[in-house]
């Protein structure tokens, strides 16, 4: 171990932190692995320059789908202007680095939550990867806004949490992103259409999977600033939620069989993505703890990411913890002394800095890392308390420094352990009937890939 830490010196920033755990007869030391590209990058993250995007956005009135798209000061269209022109700066400053494209789709009609055809803007900034320029991140947000009523386009509708904080977000990596492009080519989504059924994410998603295009991952930010819940009125800016699909929409029987005989219910892509938000989000962003949700997204609800998913896209939601119901989709007005409406007032900056910077960091490191190696599989041919994992290296790109190990007990939520390795297999003395396993690649810096879960194979 000592060999790979000197190997990584140039790359990693060492942070020693000690955390006590509530057992009274113990304590653990947690060393945390900071990548001081990752760590100069994070702190370029602006709070001023979230808000003043929010501002911006509210001073649009209303970004309702069906608000007018031919008047420079309001509505969905001048609110999709203000991106595309934002995003041409950022490219103008960064020359040959950052492309922006305006993607228009049709929607509306009979049957439908907008009752009459229209046609929609997604705007998209792509940052092309100077190594693996095929291999694609997803960063999505919508920036359509709307109140109560699902039709109602003229009222005042600011959306500055839901979700200028998305869009907001967004903006400030692709300024960061553009000047320090990353091997693997960055896709920011700024999305229509999603109050009215994530209409311009399923298109962006059927693009995807007829152009084939080769996703590591889907980060979607859908409210990600309040931090003061309705009702119960708690208040806490330093939990975030990530939510993940169990069983693949896509699931076919073969994959249910396989799936059965893992007990991998729990082991989906999306939800190893989760997890490695959780881990590279916390390594990060200090004073945040990352909660792991085990659904597709809110009871009965859906977000941008879901598209994605039911294409087989490996997607997730990032989201705030708390929810406040007086603000989202709620009339701007005071009643009996009581404010409602999703105004900036409602905003809390420095934790929608943090949760930027998760993003940032998730990444970063993913785009860093090596490919996923293959052919993961657990030994099951014989008994044993001892279990051999073994793998195949990946079947593009760099060869990886080494990989890791991942072990957890079946009941734990994240990885437990990480071991590493320099071949493509190893013994380890744990019964497979009490753990689970998956394989990471990982650079000589540091950087993981996602983990793939080991399959039992005889």
């Amino acid at each position: 171990m000592k060999n790979i830490f000197k190997n990584r010196l140039a790359f990693i920033l060492l942070t020693f932190v000690t955390i006590f755990s509530y057992n009274i007869s113990s304590y653990s030391q947690i060393i945390l692995n900071r990548d001081q590209r990752i760590v100069n990058s994070t702190k370029k993250i602006s709070p001023e320059s979230l808000k003043t995007t929010i501002d911006d956005l509210v001073l649009f009135h209303t970004r309702h789908n069906l608000s007018c798209q031919d008047n420079d000061e309001k509505g969905i269209g001048a609110a999709a202007n203000y991106l595309e022109n934002r995003l041409l700066k950022i490219a103008a400053n960064n020359l040959g680095v950052v492309d922006v494209e305006r993607t228009e789709y049709t929607v509306g009609g009979k049957n439908s939550r907008i009752p009459y055809k229209i046609t929609l803007p997604n705007i998209i900034a792509t940052i092309k990867g100077v190594e693996r320029p095929n291999e694609h991140i997803l960063i999505l947000a919508h920036y359509d806004s709307r109140t109560q009523d699902n039709l109602d386009s003229t009222s005042f509708a600011p959306g500055a949490n839901d979700n200028g904080s998305g869009v907001a977000a967004l903006m400030e990596i692709a300024a960061i992103l553009a000047s320090n492009p990353l091997p693997v080519t960055v896709k920011l989504m700024f999305l229509s259409g999603e109050e009215h059924g994530l209409l311009g994410a399923a298109h962006m998603s059927k693009i995807a999977l007829e152009e084939e295009w080769d996703v590591i991952a889907v980060l979607n930010n859908d409210m990600i600033s309040n931090s003061q819940s309705s009702n119960t009125n708690n208040r806490n800016n330093t939990l975030l939620r990530v939510f993940s699909e169990n069983i693949p929409y896509i699931e076919n029987e073969d994959m249910a069989r396989e799936r059965i005989f893992n007990s991998s219910e729990n082991d989906s892509p999306s939800r190893q993505l989760a997890r490695y938000v959780k881990e590279i989000g916390e390594r990060y962003v200090d004073n945040l703890e990352i909660k792991l949700i085990y659904r597709n997204d809110r009871f009965g609800r859906g977000g941008d990411h879901t598209p994605f998913s039911r294409n087989g896209f490996t997607a997730v939601r990032i989201c705030e913890y708390y929810e406040n119901y007086d603000r989202t989709h709620r009339i701007t007005e005071v009643k009996d002394g009581k404010e409602y409406g999703d105004v900036v007032k409602g905003v809390d900056i420095d934790y929608l800095a943090k949760n930027t910077s998760v993003n940032l960091a998730v990444v970063m490191n993913l785009a860093h890392a090596p490919s996923l190696p293959i052919n993961v599989y657990t030994d099951v041919s014989g008994l044993s308390n001892n279990t051999k994992i073994y793998w195949e290296q990946p079947s593009k790109g760099k060869l990886p420094f080494g990989y890791y190990l991942l072990v957890r007990e079946t009941d734990s939520p994240v990885w437990q352990k990480k071991i590493f390795v320099k071949g493509t297999q190893i013994v380890v003395p744990y019964s497979k009937d009490n753990y689970f396993f998956a394989v990471q690649s990982v650079s000589q810096g540091g950087n993981e890939s996602l983990a793939v879960f080991s399959k039992g194979k005889r």
